[in-house]
């Protein structure tokens, strides 16, 4: 199976919301269809704030990966945020989530990218592995805080 990636477009979204709805369930994330198109369509449609790229067939994705944009002092420039990734747990364990975390840096830091950034919850030791094996490292110093508004 290839971890080729394809930047999703507004056609899409039919795709992608099954998948997307996948992911937050796992994570418990709460979350409901109109939001989750809220969400994604923007994102579809260009705005220039992130990207969505389906893994796998455009016909039939088996995961998507959505980065962020934002611009960083300390790492000189444009620097992206995974905000979602997520692969079907039935095709999980063939080096698809590693292929795509060697191929997305490359394509991201053609077009300008200097540094991308990742949250992982400390106890996935799977996910963990998978971001060591992909060249992320922990920013010790640093904690991830949020304010919802």
């Amino acid at each position: 199976m290839s971890a080729s990636l394809h930047l999703a477009r507004p056609e899409d979204l039919e795709k992608l919301l099954p998948l997307v709805q996948g992911f937050h369930s796992e994570e418990g994330i709460q979350s409901d269809d109109a939001q989750r198109r809220g969400a994604l369509l923007p994102l579809l449609e260009g705005i220039p704030y992130g990207a969505i790229y389906l893994i796998g067939p455009t016909r039939a994705p088996i995961g998507y990966i959505i980065v962020t944009f934002t611009w960083s002092v300390e790492f000189g420039g444009l620097d992206g945020m995974i905000d979602e990734f997520f692969i079907r747990p039935a095709v999980r364990g063939r080096g698809i989530a590693t292929e795509v975390l060697f191929a997305l840096p490359r394509t991201l830091a053609e077009a300008g990218v200097r540094a991308l950034h990742l949250e992982v919850d400390r106890d996935n030791d799977a996910a963990l592995r998978l971001y060591k094996r992909a060249r992320f490292t922990a920013r010790d110093r640093y904690l991830l805080m949020s304010r919802t508004l």
